[in-house]
């Protein structure tokens, strides 16, 4: 496109590069190539030929900070006020002011390790992450029964189960972005990324046994966590298909596994597996973390395959999220209701009354509303029709499944509209790890049972103005730096980038003409 002065003979086009000012002679008027944007006043568009302009959509750069850093948490938006490259990328255009004022909060910066502020993250993702680790304190703190209702507590009801499943959810989501998002990494850096995850599940899995070594009153679930990180490093070359594919298989088919082994083997569950128990029996440990825990790996990898297959799609889109929200309350409300059918109108509650020695209706109620002590009883088939928390059936993941679908997408879509009222949870949601820790160690040497209400209030007030303040300050939460900083300097020391690797780098390292704070500045969400 040229643009053209009707009052003088000075014509004037958008240069495709920047700096741009060689005037050329045609005939007897001045053609002068300057940067789109920065047109004198008066001058004005005339018909003409446009060559085509490359979009810089931040990817570039990301995928060499994931590169340099392959287990860090950076959650990539496609085209989320992105801005064009060179000399065009100065102004932005309607479209792309529009797109963010409908996003609204919906992404963020931290501070990344060079003290500046362009790492981008998707804030419905970490404020999901924010609400699973506030109901996991909240079931673990306040009371499961309500005396003036006699029944459980609405806490119990919303979050029980449910919270550490949208966290399990949210960790598979975490292991797609990690190893490529919509696209799958491979070649080293993949290799890189997935050698960095191996790091990072083995670390997990001995930090969690070693916190063990306390006592709390609630179940731990960060051994599980790095056994399930170790049983999804193969699955992580796997596509969005293939994953929901194999989500659906482990919901069906690992509930029926579990039983058929504790029923023909007699194992039980180990409660909180420390260090000095793997040693003692490693065998126990082992079954108990994989099969009969309250987080058994086997089962909750469908959790973990449901979030990698998220973490495929594009979930900045506001038809995604919608999907999810909706796709979500359809699976939950369909395993609940089937459950309730099987065991209420089909005379599952007679089945497992008449084979069980003990039961009656009221105690598999109770299963069904608190949970198996501490294993789900194997002397019918009929109780994996059960959905209650922590019994691990078909019914009881597609039920935590879809809330944790329904929920992600409801945040996703509330931080569109509402993203600055919910920093503070954001904030929390970005260093779980750290106040999940801190959460257990608390526990370990305070009596919360005697004021409930006190202790949840100030876990909460301490977790969140203690996340504003270290975010503003130094970025990710200790425990994630010191994690990846243990993680990413051997990855990248068994993986090196090769010359060619090295020199792509370098050269999308940043935009075309233009610096890093420049970059920073035209990214703020």
């Amino acid at each position: 496109m040229s643009t053209i002065n009707d009052s003088t003979d000075t014509a004037v086009r958008p240069a495709q590069q920047a700096a741009v000012d060689t005037p050329t002679s045609i005939g007897e008027s001045t053609v002068q190539d300057i940067p789109e944007g920065h047109l004198p006043p008066g001058i004005r568009p005339a018909p003409g030929a446009r060559g085509p302009r490359r979009i810089w959509t931040g990817e570039e750069q990301a995928a060499q900070e994931n590169a340099e850093d392959p287990t860090r948490p950076v959650e990539i938006v496609e085209h989320a006020g992105g801005q064009t490259t060179g000399a065009a990328a100065s102004w932005p255009s309607r479209r792309t002011v529009r797109r963010r004022a409908r996003q609204g909060g919906a992404v963020y910066k931290l501070q990344t390790r060079d003290g500046r502020r362009t790492q981008r993250r998707v804030m419905g993702i970490d404020v999901a992450r924010g609400v699973a680790l506030f109901g996991m304190v909240a079931i673990h703190t306040l009371p499961a029964w309500s005396e003036a209702a006699q029944g459980p507590t609405v806490t119990w009801t919303l979050f029980a189960g449910h919270s550490a499943a949208l966290f399990a959810v949210l960790a598979g989501l975490s292991l797609a972005l990690l190893t490529g998002g919509r696209r799958v990494q491979t070649g080293r850096r993949g290799l890189r990324s997935r050698v960095g995850l191996v790091l990072r599940a083995v670390l997990l899995l001995v930090a969690g046994l070693a916190l063990n070594l306390m006592w709390f009153p609630a179940y731990n679930i960060l051994p599980y966590y790095g056994l399930l990180f170790l049983l999804a490093v193969p699955l992580t070359l796997m596509r969005a298909g293939g994953l929901i594919v194999s989500a659906v298989v482990l919901l069906v088919g690992s509930p029926f596994l579990t039983y058929l082994v504790v029923r023909s083997t007699g194992a039980e569950s180990v409660i909180n597996p420390s260090l000095v128990d793997l040693f003692a029996d490693p065998l126990g440990v082992t079954v108990s973390l994989l099969l009969t825990g309250s987080y058994p790996a086997v089962t909750w990898m469908a959790f973990i395959c449901l979030g990698m297959a998220l973490g495929r799609l594009p979930l900045h889109r506001e038809r995604v999220q919608i999907g999810l929200l909706i796709s979500g309350a359809v699976l939950a409300v369909s395993a609940y209701a089937a459950s309730a059918l099987l065991i209420f109108r089909l005379g599952g509650m007679q089945e497992i009354v008449s084979r069980t020695p003990g039961a009656t209706p009221s105690s598999v109620e109770d299963v069904m509303i608190f949970g198996p002590e501490p294993t789900l009883p194997t002397t019918t088939l009929w109780w994996l029709a059960i959905d209650g928390p922590h019994t691990n059936t078909p019914f009881a993941v597609a039920l935590s499944g879809g809330i944790a679908l329904a929920a992600l997408g409801t945040l996703l879509l509330v931080s569109r509209l509402a993203g600055r009222w919910l920093r503070p949870v954001a904030a929390v949601g970005s260093m779980t790890l750290t106040f999940y820790t801190a959460h257990l160690v608390f526990l370990s040497w305070v009596d919360v049972e005697a004021t409930p209400w006190f202790w949840f209030g100030i876990q909460m007030a301490v977790a969140i103005i203690a996340a504003m303040a270290w975010q503003r300050a130094s970025g990710r939460g200790p425990l994630e730096r010191l994690l990846s900083l243990l993680c990413a300097a051997p990855a990248r020391l068994i993986v090196p980038r090769s010359q060619a690797e090295a020199a792509r780098a370098d050269d999308v390292g940043s935009p075309p003409g233009q610096s890093d704070q420049h970059t920073a500045a035209q990214h703020r969400s």
